[in-house]
């Protein structure tokens, strides 16, 4: 990899970047708010986070288990990630047996 092709930017050193800091700075709430609905890439700003609610992934705890070799490889196939789709999948099926019963009526 060549030098001259890296870029260095430190939040100590904002000036080494491209960015023009002090037009930015300059900016108004209302122009930033303009630039970003022209702006064909933006997300909308219709997002009201003020109900938003930060949820913390359970604690995992690591086991030994023994899973048949094709239900293994099924869910390896989907690349990184698979433990936890198997451990969604043992959630969903534990949430569904832990549901009250409910009597059909005749």
């Amino acid at each position: 990899m060549s030098e001259e092709n890296i870029t260095i930017v430190s939040r100590y050193e904002p000036i080494r970047g491209r960015t023009d800091w002090a037009a930015l700075d300059a900016l108004t709430d209302e122009q930033i708010e303009e630039a970003v609905r022209n702006d064909p890439d933006a997300v909308p700003l219709d997002i009201d986070w003020s109900d938003g609610v930060v949820v913390m992934p359970a604690r995992k705890r690591a086991i030994s288990i023994r899973i048949d070799e094709d239900v293994l490889d099924f869910f390896k196939s989907g690349g990184d990630g698979y433990q936890g789709r198997m451990n969604a999948v043992l959630r969903s099926y534990m949430l569904q047996k832990a549901k009250p019963k409910t009597k059909k009526r005749a």
